[in-house]
């Protein structure tokens, strides 16, 4: 997997982990294990009773054994969405 990342170096992505967190950030490297390092990341929270939060964490890296999907983040769609309007439950409590 982690050759298919090459072309996602610097462009901004989401992680969802294995247990259910949900994190964007810009992919500055990886390595043979799909370990991650994102740059100016934020984890999104999710709520049924408020709309999404989103706690910034920094530079972070995670562990590719804990990865359960990436994807490429449409910034320009991203942009347009009301996260205080989105109320789901979390993926994993």
């Amino acid at each position: 997997m982690a050759k298919e990342l090459q072309p996602l170096i610097d462009t901004q992505i989401s992680v969802i982990t294995n247990d259910g967190r949900n994190i964007i950030g810009i992919l500055r490297g990886f390595d043979q294990t799909t370990n991650l390092i994102l740059e100016e990341c934020f984890e999104r929270v999710y709520s049924v009773k408020s709309g999404v939060e989103q706690a910034v964490l920094g530079l972070y890296i995670i562990r590719g054994d804990n990865i359960a999907v990436i994807g490429e983040l449409d910034e320009e769609l991203d942009s347009n969405l009301d996260l205080s309007q989105i109320m789901a439950p979390p993926l994993k409590a």
